[in-house]
């Protein structure tokens, strides 16, 4: 089947068999490689991007369901276009060698705050924390959630984790990257 994906702000066509994932589609026909592939079974989100501004397990979709998708990578997370009123919960369009370079908040952060040891999972936990903090912003609540009205700033240690608690690092980076992610939660929270 023919289909078409924005990849990191790029009009891609490819043809995949219907069983094909999204990460098999980016990874192996398109060499996207900033998705990284761990479990291929939804457990460990090294995989995780951004489809259509959510948050998703590359390993579980199938690339024919996300036909028309725009699709984020943690590459394709950049700076917004000078002078735009684009925030920076979800930036699609950025592209790692483009007019579009600097490094999204959450990804400075990790880097600022050690958030990561071998690398691998790195990808997969900063569109996770990207998805999860619009999420919040957006109001939607997790498990930890004790006040479903509390705003933005109501992200404590125990809601980041619950909402982060599919992203596994097997370095143990878990302090680090929960001090980032809180960073940046406290200064959207501010904004």
């Amino acid at each position: 089947m023919e289909i078409t994906w924005t990849v990191d702000g790029e009009s891609r066509a490819l043809g995949v068999d219907p069983r094909v994932t999204v990460l098999d589609g980016l990874r192996e026909q398109l060499g996207v490689t900033s998705v990284k592939k761990g479990c291929d079974h939804g457990q460990c989100g090294a995989c995780t991007a951004l489809v259509d501004g959510r948050r998703v397990l590359t390993c579980l979709a199938l690339a024919v369901a996300a036909d028309g998708a725009e699709i984020t990578t943690a590459a394709g997370l950049g700076a917004p276009e000078p002078g735009s009123d684009q925030s920076w919960a979800v930036v699609p369009g950025g592209s790692a060698a483009g007019p579009r370079d600097e490094l999204h908040p959450v990804a400075r952060a990790f880097l600022e705050h050690d958030g990561f040891q071998c690398g691998f999972c790195t990808p997969g936990q900063v569109c996770s924390a990207v998805g999860m903090l619009d999420e919040a912003a957006r109001g939607m609540p997790s498990h930890a959630t004790e006040d479903v009205a509390a705003d933005f700033r109501g992200l404590d240690d125990a809601e980041i984790r619950e909402r982060m608690s599919g992203n596994l690092c097997r370095c143990g980076a878990y302090v680090n990257i929960l001090a980032a992610i809180r960073d940046v939660a406290a200064e959207e929270g501010a904004r």
